[in-house]
This record gives C-alpha cells, sequence and structure tokens, in this order.
C-alpha cells in the first residue's frame, strides 16, 4: 500500500455499559446525518428472543426500523439482504449479534452501499471491525470476502459480560493469532518483494501485546471487555491498512480453516482453533511457544486438542490440509517440510 491509498477508519466507537440503550443519541452525536434514513436492523431469531427489549427500543429510536432475521452468514443471504435493503430505500443498516450476524450484515452494507454500525452481542472474534466477511458459499466452503470497515461501533460491556465465557475465550484466542500471523506476513511479504506496512504491522503486534501483558484476567471483568473489543477492532484497523486479511490470518488461521472446512463436526469455535494453531504455527516459526502457552493458560484457555475431540491422527491430518485452504497465503508451511514424527511432538507439547 503506498503513500496516496486511502483507507476507511470508524467514524464512531465506543465501549461502555449499557451504551445499548441510547444508541441513537451515540450514532447522532458522530454521525448527525443519519438522523431520520431509513434503516434496518439485523439479527438473528436467538437475540430477536432474548434481546427483544433491546431491539425494539432500538427500533423505535430509529424510526421503527425493521428488525431483519438473518438465519446463517451465507453469501445467498448476505446477497439476499443487499438486494432488500436497495430495493426498499434502506440506507442505514445495524447489525446486532455475533460474528454470523455481523458479517452477513456487514457484507450486506457493502453491495448495497448503506451505512453499517456494529453492535456486537459478542466478542469471539474481529468480524465486529474488520473490512472481511466470511460467508459459506453454495459448495459448504467458506470464502473471505473483501467488503467496508463499519461506519460505527458500539459495545455495551453488560452485554458483552453475559454472553458464554466461552465467547470471550475465543476472542483472546482470534487476537493471540496476532503473534504468528505477522511472523507469516513479513515471510510472504519477503517471498515476494515487497515491504509490509509498518503501520499496520505495529497495530496488530499492538493487539497481541494489549491482551498477552493484560493484568485483567477475570472475564467478567468490564476492563477486559475493553481491552479485548479495541484490540479486535485495532485488528480491523490494521487488515484495512494493509488491504489484506495478512496482519491477523496466517499459518495458524490455516489450521482453523482446515477444522472448519474439513470437520465441522468438531463444532470448535474460530478463536479457539486459531489459539491451537498458534502453539504449532509459532514452532514451525522456530520460536517461543511458551509465550503463547503461558498466556492462554493465564486465561483459562484449554491448548490440549484432546478436549475437543482432536486426536493424534486427526491433529496431524489438519496440519497436513491447512495449506490447502489458502493456497494463495504465503506462510511458515509454505516453507518447511512438517513430518508426522515433529507433528506428533507437537502434540504432546500442547498436552503438556
Amino acid at each position: 500500500m503506498n503513500q496516496f491509498t486511502r483507507f476507511d477508519l470508524p467514524l464512531c466507537m465506543v465501549v461502555e455499559e449499557d451504551v445499548f440503550s441510547h444508541v441513537d443519541e451515540t450514532i447522532a452525536g458522530y454521525l448527525p446525518e443519519i438522523r431520520g434514513k431509513k434503516t434496518i436492523i439485523a439479527t438473528d431469531n436467538f437475540l430477536r428472543t432474548n434481546y427483544a427489549d433491546t431491539l425494539n427500543e432500538i427500533s423505535s429510536d430509529f424510526g421503527d426500523a425493521e428488525i431483519y432475521e438473518v438465519a446463517d452468514a451465507t453469501y445467498d443471504i448476505a446477497a439476499a439482504l443487499a438486494k432488500y435493503i436497495c430495493m426498499n430505500g434502506i440506507k442505514v443498516i445495524i447489525g446486532f449479534g455475533g460474528g454470523k450476524v455481523l458479517d452477513t450484515a456487514k457484507y450486506a452494507a457493502y453491495v448495497s452501499k448503506a451505512v453499517y454500525i456494529s453492535l456486537p452481542t459478542t466478542l469471539s472474534n474481529d468480524s465486529l471491525a474488520s473490512p472481511f466477511a466470511v460467508l459459506e458459499m453454495e459448495n459448504g466452503g467458506r470464502m473471505t470476502l473483501s467488503c467496508k470497515i463499519p461506519t460505527g461501533i458500539l459495545v455495551d460491556t453488560k452485554v458483552i459480560a453475559a454472553a458464554p465465557k466461552s465467547q470471550m475465550l475465543s476472542g483472546i484466542g482470534d487476537t493471540i493469532g496476532k503473534y504468528t500471523a505477522v511472523y507469516d506476513w513479513k515471510l510472504a511479504a519477503k517471498d515476494a518483494g515487497t515491504p509490509i506496512d509498518d503501520f499496520a504491522y505495529s497495530i496488530a503486534w499492538m493487539c497481541y501485546d494489549s491482551v498477552a501483558h493484560c493484568d485483567e484476567t477475570d472475564l467478567d471483568s468490564p476492563e477486559l471487555v475493553r481491552i479485548l473489543s479495541r484490540a479486535l477492532v485495532m485488528g480491523g484497523l490494521a487488515m484495512e491498512i494493509a488491504g489484506s486479511s495478512k496482519p491477523s490470518s496466517g499459518s495458524e488461521h490455516l489450521f482453523a480453516h482446515a477444522i472448519e472446512e474439513y470437520h465441522p463436526e468438531l463444532r470448535i469455535s474460530h478463536g479457539l482453533a486459531v489459539a491451537l494453531g498458534c502453539v504449532g504455527a509459532a514452532m514451525f516459526q522456530g520460536r517461543d511457544e511458551r509465550k503463547i502457552i503461558d498466556v492462554c493458560k493465564k486465561f483459562g484457555l484449554n491448548l490440549d486438542p484432546a478436549a475437543y475431540g482432536i486426536d493424534k491422527d486427526l491433529f496431524a491430518e489438519l496440519w497436513m490440509r491447512a495449506p490447502e485452504t489458502r493456497p494463495d497465503r504465503v506462510t511458515i508451511l509454505s516453507k518447511s517440510s512438517i513430518d508426522r514424527a515433529w507433528l506428533d511432538q507437537v502434540y504432546e507439547r500442547m498436552q503438556g
């Protein structure tokens, strides 16, 4: 990315308790031009039932905005939502939910050119702020599609604290993955003979540092919610500035993609899968995997593959197939010869 390249940044990012009770007032302070514009709220059935009062209040504050249920994060559903927005003259879309809802709303906003406001109900990954959407395609595979970063991001610490703790752990795992992602990014840049964006690199590394060196480990703590939400948002900004997902996605993500694409029955959250991949990726890179292990232990994140139904054979298969998930992505796996004996050692290290 050269000096003349432009990138988008959110105009609004607020992390506070009960911010969902006054979304309209908060947004109006940053984006007064959307006041009175036709709005739609994308969410899922579970949240519509469990946060009915909150959603109805937001709907009322935005001119009785329609609440639109998103069944899943698929390309067809996102495209249908984009078409609906265009056909009905909708100018603003609010995504209220977890990663699947936010990715669907984000891509629909990009296609329809609507203003997009992100209201995450979990911090399970960086979808709340990234300039990419991961959507399922007709063949069952997933594709990462470019779109725009949200114009506004509001994080309600009370809502995040009420979410399952596994969601916070997933967000921590996704953030920890930057430890190995930035290494792979430099490796890919060297292979291509091109420089990396030092600013984006510094931001991505700062995301990892903010969580790795955080003294607060209570998953219910508003302070940890603030630190993690900012780390995930800054990770999204690093990708926006770099013009790719490389600051946040390396060999550790290829391992996670192998689980998601070849063994979805394991039902491991994306961020936890990234954390599992990060240990092996660090070892393949010849770096100190103890840093990753210690951070995960600090937050109570279990790194034993067996705890997720992954035995040695499956573990080896996942790593062997990981490069297939993104054949165009240069990582340490492109430069290493990883045999079964080495993978067994990695597995045993993660059980230690």
